[in-house]
């Protein structure tokens, strides 16, 4: 028998909506859930620190995202990559796991699934939605920034040139310890055909903006929105603008802006100043 919030994780294999998706659960046997929901080219497994501190009171699930990390990848790209689709895994992993009432943290993509959900079908069940630097509307260069670099992976001779590699791309974070880059590398490997190292995710991830364009522009979501709501924000963010996070708090739930001092996008949600407040906000 599992004892209540062990703080060792569970990995599952679990089928949801039609695809095997790896889903890692912490805290296992405590009553209420935290759902984690990763960005665009990322994984479950960035949010260890924080699900790690959340497992103490909450059931936590943290998914990769079908073509990400462990999970399958799309069958039809342009189907299978986008909003819609992932509000499928995540309504089939809230029955799979049981999960009536959740509360839900996502980091940019799953942030802004966390509102499509929050304003739409899930509106009278999420209890609590943590927005981490994303809004309702994105500004065209720090899409076409990211899709840059995701949409084209590099290719390295070792994990070592990876985590080189993550370290200045992903440098607007903020202050990430030596290990933690190096747990990014090692869950953002894996073998290419010929034996190098290349990133853990489908290239064709980068479809959703090319078939689904509309598809982060969210304030009819937003304003429709009731859960209580915590909305984080880079200080140094290009992709959560200052002036959206303002309309963010004066409309729909109203959240306070907190901001995360000499951060880009996205905060990592990694160190206790970022981690406390969420507690704090998530028992509330």
């Amino acid at each position: 028998m599992i004892p209540s919030g062990q703080s060792e994780p569970v990995h599952h294999l679990t089928v949801l909506a039609g695809f095997e998706i790896h889903v890692v659960e912490w805290g296992v046997g405590n009553p209420e859930t935290v759902v984690l929901w990763h960005g665009l080219a990322r994984t479950s497994r960035d949010f260890d620190p924080l699900a790690r501190v959340l497992a103490a009171r909450w059931r936590v699930l943290a998914v990769d995202t079908i073509g990400r990390g462990l999970s399958q990848w799309a069958r039809d790209p342009a189907a299978d990559y986008c909003l819609a689709a992932y509000e499928r895994l995540a309504l089939d992993l809230l029955e799979r796991f049981g999960v009536m009432v959740p509360r839900w943290i996502g980091t940019s993509m799953g942030g802004a699934l966390g509102i499509r959900l929050a304003g739409g079908v899930l509106r009278d069940r999420i209890s609590h939605l943590v927005v981490n630097d994303i809004g309702p509307e994105l500004p065209e260069p720090a899409v076409e920034r990211i899709l840059t670099y995701v949409s084209a992976p590099p290719v390295f001779d070792t994990i070592a040139e990876l985590e080189a590699w993550l370290r200045q791309v992903y440098a607007p974070y903020g202050f990430l310890p030596g290990e933690q880059w190096r747990q990014m590398a090692l869950t953002s490997a894996r073998r290419a055909d010929d034996g190098r190292i290349t990133l853990h995710y489908d290239p064709r991830i980068t479809e959703q903006f090319r078939h689904h364009p509309d598809d982060y522009d969210q304030w009819g979501a937003w304003q429709a929105t009731t859960a209580r709501t915590c909305l984080l924000r880079g200080a140094d963010s290009d992709l959560l603008l200052p002036e959206v996070a303002r309309r963010m708090s004066e409309t729909g739930p109203r959240p306070a802006v907190r901001e995360v001092a000499k951060t880009g996008h996205a905060p990592a949600l990694n160190v206790p100043g970022q981690i406390d407040p969420i507690v704090a906000f998530l028992k509330g």
